[in-house]
C-alpha cells in the first residue's frame, strides 16, 4: 500500500509502557492490556471485515492465536497509519465507511504489544462478527455470470456479459457487493443496469473488434487505446469538454449498483438511498480479466443485491468525469491533468471514487458554486491503484445545478514510482493497467423525492 506519514501516538498508557518495561507493574502502570478485553473488539470493529480466512487479506486476525505471530507488525501498520487502509484526506469530508483507528485504539494496540502480548481471561473476550462466507454483506440475491473460461496468459482482456435479473417489479437496491469468481484473473468488474430494449445493441457494439473505434481511439482485441496522434488536453479544465473526446464532453451518466476494484468492499448506501433496476431490466457486468497463471482459469464472477428495507426518498446514479486526452512524458515525476465538469441539474453529493493506474499519485476535487464558493470535497494526497476505495459521505449535501467538478490528478512516472511498469514510455489514455486513466466518479441522487419524480412523471 501506498506510504503514509508516520505519526507516533504517545499517550500516558504507551509512555509508561516504555518505561516500565514489559510486564512490569509499579503504582503508575497504566490497567493490563489483553487481547481478549482490549485488542479483539477493535480488530472486530475495524479489521475483521478483510483479516479472515478466505478473504483479501493475508492473514486472519479472528482468535488471539491467529494474531499473536503478527502482534508487531499489526502495531508498526497501525502506529504508522498503514492499517487499516484509508487513503483520504481526513481534513476534508466525514465518511461513513472511514476505517481508521482512533488515537486510543493505537495506543492500546500499541501497549498490549509493548506489555507482552497477553491473551487475558475468556470470559471478557466478545462475540466474534458473523460472516457469510465470501460476502461482507448478507445479499437477499446473488446473480451470477455464465462460467467463462479465462486463457492462460491472456492479459487486459475487457469482457461484457449480460445477466438477466428476471425482476417482475421494479427493485431498489440498497446495498450491492461484486465478487470474483477467481481473485487470480479478475482485476476489476463493473456492474451496470441496462433496460432489456438495449441488451441486444450493448451485446452487438461490444461483440465487435471495431467498438468505440474512432478517430480517437483503436482496439487490441476489445481493449480500447487513445491513438498517439490524438490531440493532447492536460489541462481539461481550458477545453470547452473539459477533458473529454472532442463533442462528447467529461462526464458519463451511469446506474452502478456495484463496482469490483482491488480493495474494494460492498457498496452500502444509507437506507433511504437506492439504485433501482426497473422490471424486466438486465445487469451488464464488464470485467476486465487479466490472467498470469499461464493456464486456463474458469471464471463465475457474482453480484449480490441487499434490497432496501425501507421506503426509498431518493434515486441514485452515478457520473464518471473523465480527462481521456492527457499525455504523460517519459521519466516525469510530477504530470499535472485536470478535468471539469459542470452539474446539468440540482444534485445530491453520496460518494466519491478516484480513479487512475499504477502512475497515479494523487487527485483533488474541488466544486466550484454558482455564487463563486470555492470547497475541496475529496483529497486522496497518496493515491494506491491496489488498494480503490470509494467514500460514501456521512452527511449528503446539494451542488446546486451549474456547479463546476474541478478534479486536479498527478501522475509519477518515474523510476521513483516503484509500481511503475515503465518510466520510459510516453502514456495515454488506456484500458489496460500499464496505460492510464483519469476519472473522478461521483454518486449522487436526484434531491427530488422518488414518490414525487413519480407524480410529476405522470403530469
Amino acid at each position: 500500500m501506498a506510504p503514509r506519514r508516520i505519526a507516533f501516538v504517545l499517550v500516558p498508557a504507551a509512555f509508561c509502557s516504555l518505561f516500565l518495561g514489559a510486564g512490569q507493574e509499579g503504582p503508575t502502570s497504566p490497567k493490563e492490556v489483553t487481547y481478549n478485553r482490549d485488542v479483539a473488539p477493535i480488530l472486530y470493529k475495524n479489521c475483521v471485515v478483510c483479516h479472515r480466512a478466505n478473504d483479501i487479506a493475508p492473514m486472519s486476525l479472528m482468535t488471539y492465536k491467529d494474531t499473536r505471530p503478527w502482534a508487531r507488525a499489526i502495531r508498526e501498520a497501525v502506529v504508522q497509519r498503514k492499517m487499516p487502509p484509508w487513503h483520504a484526506d481526513p481534513k476534508v469530508g466525514d465518511f461513513i465507511n472511514d476505517p481508521r483507528l482512533t488515537e486510543e485504539d493505537i495506543a492500546t494496540i500499541d501497549a498490549w504489544v509493548r506489555t507482552g502480548t497477553k491473551e487475558g481471561d475468556a470470559k471478557d473476550l466478545p462475540p466474534a462478527p458473523e460472516f457469510i462466507k465470501d460476502w461482507h454483506i448478507k445479499p437477499d440475491l446473488v446473480l451470477t455470470i455464465p462460467e467463462f473460461t479465462v486463457t492462460g496468459g491472456s492479459q487486459d482482456d475487457y469482457e461484457y456479459i449480460y445477466v438477466p435479473t428476471n425482476f417482475t417489479e421494479d427493485k431498489w437496491v440498497q446495498a450491492a457487493e461484486v465478487l470474483p469468481g477467481d481473485r487470480r484473473v479478475v482485476h476489476h468488474a463493473t456492474v451496470s443496469v441496462i433496460a432489456a430494449d438495449r441488451v441486444a445493441k450493448e451485446a452487438e457494439e461490444h461483440g465487435k473488434a471495431d467498438a468505440g473505434v474512432d478517430k480517437y481511439h483503436y482496439r487490441t482485441g476489445k481493449v480500447l487505446h487513445l491513438r498517439r496522434d490524438a490531440p493532447v488536453v492536460d489541462d481539461g479544465c481550458s477545453s470547452p469538454d473539459g477533458g473529454g473526446v472532442p463533442g462528447k464532453g467529461s462526464g458519463y451518466l451511469n446506474i452502478v449498483p456495484g463496482i469490483y476494484l482491488p480493495g474494494h468492499l460492498a457498496e452500502t448506501r444509507p437506507p433511504e438511498f437506492s439504485a433501482r433496476s426497473p422490471a424486466g431490466s438486465y445487469l451488464q457486468f464488464q470485467v476486465h480479466y487479466s490472467n498470469h497463471t499461464g493456464d486456463d482459469v474458469r471464471d463465475r464472477t457474482s453480484i449480490g443485491l441487499v434490497f432496501a428495507r425501507e421506503a426509498v426518498k431518493h434515486e441514485i446514479a452515478q457520473y464518471e468525469i473523465w480527462n481521456d486526452l492527457f499525455l504523460i512524458p517519459p521519466n516525469d515525476a510530477n504530470h499535472r491533468v485536470t478535468s471539469c465538469f459542470t452539474v446539468p441539474k440540482d444534485l445530491t453529493a453520496l460518494a466519491y471514487t478516484a480513479h487512475m493506474h499504477f502512475r497515479g499519485k494523487s487527485m483533488t476535487t474541488e466544486a466550484i458554486y454558482p455564487d463563486g464558493r470555492h470547497e475541496v470535497i475529496l483529497n486522496v494526497p497518496h493515491y494506491d491503484f491496489r488498494w480503490q476505495e470509494t467514500y460514501f459521505l456521512k452527511h449528503q449535501f446539494v451542488l446546486p445545478k451549474g456547479t463546476k467538478l474541478a478534479t486536479t490528478a498527478y501522475f509519477d512516472n518515474s523510476f521513483d514510482n516503484a509500481q511503475n511498469p515503465d518510466p520510459s514510455k510516453t502514456i495515454r489514455w488506456g484500458e489496460p493497467s500499464d496505460e492510464e486513466m483519469m476519472g473522478f466518479w461521483l454518486q449522487f441522487a436526484d434531491p427530488e423525492p422518488v414518490e414525487e419524480k413519480a407524480a410529476l412523471a405522470h403530469k
